[in-house]
Order: structure tokens, then sequence, then C-alpha cells
């Protein structure tokens, strides 16, 4: 961790507990002073599957949903975070949606029960993913995060954690070597049929 007069940088690697396989694709955030910036982007949805299937946004940003397979959609979530439903369309929905509350919204479509994807709504500017490797390097400019005891807090979340609807927490040392946090993770789910109880809810409500 460099320590600078205003900020200073947080190297975090991610591995699988109990080995030392990384982690891709973790989202790793530390509390912050300054809320990100509100951006427009887009999940859109190719060959039955969202791309990205994971996006990380600031609160208050839009996200639209064009749809550029041959067949229609039926984008929804029921995630606290962010409820909606986009009834069946082709090509792009009329309007994009407005993440206004941070928390993991989870993606599912009411046509094909195997598609999956997530929006990770932050309120923090110190936020980032893991590369390949497991690494991430945060910019954080609040020396308010680092506690008396020289602690960092940071919130790591992945799709595959056995609770993925929040974060997990964890303390790291202030120090300048990088941080390895160790994660639970559930096995890769299967192609199809991984979103049984998202489309069993959706049928319900």
């Amino acid at each position: 961790m460099a320590v600078t007069a205003n900020a200073y940088e947080l190297s975090v690697t991610v591995t699988l507990d109990g080995n030392t396989e990384p982690v891709a694709n973790a989202v790793v955030s530390v509390n912050s002073a300054r809320p990100g910036t509100p951006v427009s982007a887009e999940i859109y949805q190719k060959d039955r599957a969202f791309h990205p299937d994971v996006l990380v946004v600031p609160v208050g940003s839009s996200v639209d949903f064009p749809n550029r397979d041959n067949t229609q959609h039926h984008v929804y979530s029921f995630s606290p975070a962010k409820t909606f439903n986009i009834e069946l369309y082709a090509d792009r929905p009329a309007a994009p949606i407005v993440f206004d509350k941070p928390g993991i919204v989870e993606l599912g479509c009411n046509i094909h029960d195997h598609m999956q994807g997530f929006v990770v709504v932050t309120d923090s500017a110190s936020v980032g993913q893991t590369d390949a490797s497991g690494q991430v390097t945060l910019s954080i400019a609040a020396p308010d995060t680092v506690s008396s005891q020289g602690k960092v807090t940071i919130e790591i979340w992945h799709p595959r954690l056995p609770d993925n609807t929040r974060p997990v927490t964890r303390e790291i040392e202030r120090g300048s070597a990088p941080a390895i946090v160790a994660l639970n993770l559930e096995p890769e789910p299967a192609a199809e049929g991984s979103l049984d109880r998202l489309q069993q809810r959706f049928r319900e409500l």
C-alpha cells in the first residue's frame, strides 16, 4: 500500500480458499467519502447470454439492455437494490434502467432460464475488479478509511459466493506488500438450469 499526503493505493490479490488459485472478476471496494460519477452503460444480449455478465456502476448510472440476438428476450430483476421488468422485446428497450440504490442486482431472462447476469451498484469511487491473476489496485483518496489500528476494511463480491446477494467484508493490514484475501466460492454452475430458483420466483409473482 503506497501512501501519499492525500491518497494511497491499495493492492489486493484474491484467491480461492484452501489454495492459491487466483479469482478473476471479483469486485473489490473500500468505503469512500467520494461517490463515483454516474455513467451510461449497457449490458447486451448475444448468443443467449448477458455481456458483460458482471457490470460495476456507480449509484445513479443508467444501463441499456440492447438485444443483439435473433430471438426476443425478457429481462428482469427482483433484487431489493433494483426491481424491474423489461417485457418481451427485440432490438432495444424504450428506455434504460436507472440504478439509484447501492447493492447487488441479479438479472434473469424469463425466456432463457440459463441466462444470468449481475449489476453491482456502488456508492464508492474506490472500486475495481480483479484481473486474470486475481489482482486489483484501488486508488483511495479518503485517508479516514484506515483505522487507528492501521487496518483497512474492504468488501469483496463474486457471483459464486455462497450468498451472492451481498459482499463479504475483510480487514487487511496496512502495509507495503499486496494483501491476499481468500474466498470460499461455489463450483462453476452448469450452463443450463442455473436459475431455477429465480425462474420459480418469477412465475410465482
